[in-house]
């Protein structure tokens, strides 16, 4: 009589016993792939940020080695420094006067082309050309455009406004001290408006036409289309261009160079300030600047970039 044996049953496996090559930490090949990004960026760019807020709590103004741990004093003496309160006016001026331009002109001219306008393709490309010239160039051209001799002397717009009878609109430009720096926002206008015209186009036909004809069946004006359909519909477009648009002007910089110059005491902001100090030797209270700039970059940044981490993960 034969007996037979039976033969082992294999278990199925369950999910996720199985290990692979490395071991089952498949999490090794995803890190050591951007490692060395991280690396670069914790170098140079957290590690840089450590180094100018360690220098900006020392005591060291001048090229030879700190004299010792100054705390906040350094803090405490921009707070108290009429050139310094005068910069953070400058830069609230300008960031105001360009905020505003911005959005106004880019909306508008979005709204424009997005209601079929004859030759949009070409008025999209003028509006948007500022934006491939670099600020440094186009500040060679506006300091021409915004010199502030008046009269016989005039040239630029002055001397424009003199040959149509429009004396009156001749001023002095960015050498004025109580708004000179609202003429460094005229060519920062001109330049960033069309991106935020793309900004808007893009949002404007980015909304479903059922819309807009759903609100029009139901009765609405032109004027409720637009407040209660249209305008909601470009919030979020609007707020990534005020964030993109403000953090840009808190950091102007180049502009200001190419047009007015690093000591021109009429059109100095943080960022110019810090340069000069730097020049001068003063490195603490350079970096103190520096540190106080970002603080207010990552005041206007950080909000928004919670908002939206909260907002996709909701999704």
């Amino acid at each position: 009589m034969s007996s037979t044996v039976p033969s082992a049953v294999k278990r199925p496996e369950k999910p996720g016993r199985r290990k692979g090559r490395l071991g089952g930490h498949g999490w090794v090949a995803p890190v050591l792939l951007i490692l060395p990004t991280i690396i670069v960026i914790g170098v140079f760019v957290y590690g840089l940020i450590g180094s100018n807020i360690n220098t900006s709590l020392q005591d060291r103004h001048n090229i030879g080695p700190s004299q010792g741990f100054a705390g906040l004093d350094n803090y405490r003496d921009l707070f108290t420094d009429d050139d310094f309160i005068y910069s953070l006016r400058n830069l609230l001026l300008y960031t105001a006067t360009f905020l505003v331009g911005t959005l106004c002109l880019g909306f508008l001219w979005a709204w424009l082309l997005e209601r079929k306008a004859r030759g949009e393709s070409l008025f999209r490309a003028i509006y948007l050309f500022p934006m491939a010239v670099s600020f440094v160039a186009s500040g060679v051209v506006w300091r021409w455009l915004l010199n502030n001799a008046e009269g016989d002397r005039a040239s630029g717009l002055n001397r424009l406004f003199g040959s149509l009878h429009l004396d009156f609109l001749q001023n002095p430009w960015w050498t004025d001290e109580r708004w000179g720096i609202l003429a460094i926002a005229v060519p920062a206008i001109w330049q960033l408006s069309g991106y935020v015209m793309a900004l808007f186009l893009a949002g404007f036909r980015g909304i479903p036409e059922e819309l807009r004809e759903a609100a029009r069946m139901d009765g609405a004006s032109e004027w409720q289309l637009y407040r209660h359909v249209i305008f909601p519909q470009l919030s979020p477009v609007a707020l990534s261009a005020i964030i993109i648009i403000g953090h840009m002007s808190l950091k102007v910089f180049d502009l200001i160079m190419a047009i007015a110059g690093q000591t021109n005491y009429t059109t100095q902001v943080p960022a110019t300030q810090m340069w000069v100090e730097f020049t001068r030797g003063d490195y603490a209270k350079s970096a103190a600047i520096g540190t106080i700039l970002l603080l207010i970059v990552a005041i206007l940044i950080v909000p928004y970039l919670v908002s939206t981490y909260r907002q996709e993960r909701r999704r």
